[in-house]
Parts: C-alpha cells; sequence; structure tokens
C-alpha cells in the first residue's frame, strides 16, 4: 500500500452517522446515468450496494459480455470501477459528499464473463476531509475466491464541486428534482 493511503497517527476511526441506512438496506442508484449504479446505463455494472454493520457496505454485479476485456475475462478497468463505486457507496454511511483522491487495486485472479463478483468496502480511518478504506472483491460470494483488492483515499467535498466542474444541465436536472432524497444521493459518491 502507498504511503498516501496510510492514514496518519492522529487519524480517528469512522462513525457510522446514525441517520445512516440500516445494515441490510439497499442503498440503490445515486444517478440513473452512473455508469456504475446508474438503470439508465444500457453497458453500465448496475451494481447493488446495500449497507452492512459498522461502516461499511456490500455489493454485487455480474460481468456481462459488454464487460469484457479479453475475450471471455472481465476487463480491469470495469473491475477498478466496480471496486471505486463501492468505496464510494460509504460516503452514504458517514453522510458526506466525497470523491475519490486515489484508488490502488490489486488484480489478484481473472474474472469471466458469467461471474457475480461479491464486493465489500469500509472506511479505516477518517483525517479531516480524508476518507481511507479498502475493499475486496470475490467471485461468485463473500467466501469465494479474491480477484481483485483496493484501497482508496477519498476526499471529502461540498456540492460546489459537482456544480463548478459538472455539465451545467445534467446538474440542473438533478437539482430541480423534488425529491430530496433522490437530489442529494445524486451527488454521494465520485463523479
Amino acid at each position: 500500500m502507498s504511503t498516501a493511503l496510510t492514514p496518519p497517527a492522529d487519524a480517528v476511526p469512522p462513525v457510522r452517522h446514525p441517520d445512516a441506512p440500516a445494515p441490510g438496506e439497499l442503498l440503490g442508484s445515486h444517478y440513473a446515468h452512473c455508469f456504475g449504479c446508474g438503470g439508465e446505463q444500457p453497458h453500465g455494472l448496475h451494481l447493488e450496494a446495500r449497507a452492512d454493520e459498522g461502516v461499511a457496505v456490500t455489493a454485487e454485479f455480474t460481468v456481462t459480455a459488454d464487460h469484457q476485456g479479453a475475450p471471455g475475462l472481465a476487463h480491469g478497468g470495469v473491475l477498478a470501477t466496480a471496486l471505486d463505486e463501492t468505496l464510494g457507496s460509504l460516503g452514504w454511511l458517514l453522510r458526506v459528499i466525497a470523491v475519490t483522491g486515489r484508488l490502488e487495486t490489486d488484480f489478484v485472479t481473472p474474472v469471466p464473463v458469467g461471474s457475480v463478483l461479491h464486493l465489500e468496502a469500509r472506511v479505516t480511518a477518517v483525517h479531516g476531509r480524508k476518507i481511507y478504506s479498502t475493499a475486496t472483491g470475490r467471485i461468485g460470494g463473500p467466501d469465494g475466491p479474491v480477484a481483485v483488492r483496493a484501497d482508496a483515499l477519498f476526499i471529502e467535498v461540498k456540492v460546489d464541486h459537482f456544480i463548478d466542474n459538472g455539465r451545467t444541465e445534467e446538474i440542473q436536472a438533478v437539482m430541480a428534482d423534488p425529491d430530496q432524497v433522490r437530489r442529494a444521493r445524486a451527488f454521494e459518491v465520485n463523479p
């Protein structure tokens, strides 16, 4: 693990927000057009994340032919995206908006098309705006062989990060949504 991903000595343990979703609760898509979790992305991952105990989430996605790199195997970038999406969902348990600052990924074994990748992610420490986290992806289920793992550093940001850098028409559409929960969720993970 890189020193940039090692929490400093004065980092604190993560604290689950009292209003965080209950363990087992489906977190759902944060944005319909998100490649990682959006239902309106025909070739996306359609990743489904659930709150877990503590400051942790689980997620699953099925590797389809649209996700392959080498014939019959998941593309490494798609696997990194699945890890990033799962790690980004942790912000919902802290009730902060955060973006990926660094993602270090290890590819352990190939993931065949048709496989279900089971992902687990948890926050390990918090230091100011920095959120340190780790994730593992296993083939077939929570006890399956490890295929990928990652350590990450997320940085807490304000909604202005998206307003200042996103596409104006899409930001305006999200901000005009009368559903406050859906509007807030649109900005919960990295762009």
